[in-house]
């Protein structure tokens, strides 16, 4: 696989609000929903680490929640619901929680006992 050469510094900052101007600064995807929302990402819609090009054809400005559903399509993760690692089936999302484990499930271990008082409890 080739590796594409991307613009960084003032010249990446010219051509990524370039291509913002191209739509308004809107998302494309909200727009085709008849919403209007401000795109703060300009995506590529085939991804430079599956063989795309970084050429305005093959970019679509995209708002935040959008531009995560789609990566996370392209390359095969969960996309979190809004809360910190929840899927949108309210699952967790990582691997190392007990409900992601196989085999049987732990009981939570009892809270500590206080020590009695001197002379019972009253």
């Amino acid at each position: 696989m080739r590796k594409v050469k991307r613009l960084r510094g003032r010249a990446g900052q010219a051509q990524r609000l370039r291509r913002l101007k191209r739509t308004n600064g809107l998302c494309e995807m909200c727009l085709g929903l008849g919403r209007v929302t401000e795109a703060t990402r300009v995506d590529h819609i085939k991804p430079l680490d599956h063989g795309g090009s970084d050429e305005d054809s093959n970019t679509r400005n995209l708002c935040q929640p959008h531009h995560l559903e789609v990566t996370a399509e392209q390359f095969g993760h969960q996309v979190a619901a809004g809360m910190r690692g929840v899927a949108r089936n309210g699952r967790p999302i990582g691997l190392d929680h007990a409900w992601n484990r196989s085999g049987p499930i732990r009981a939570a271990r009892a809270p500590p006992r206080l020590p009695t008082p001197p002379g019972g409890r009253k």
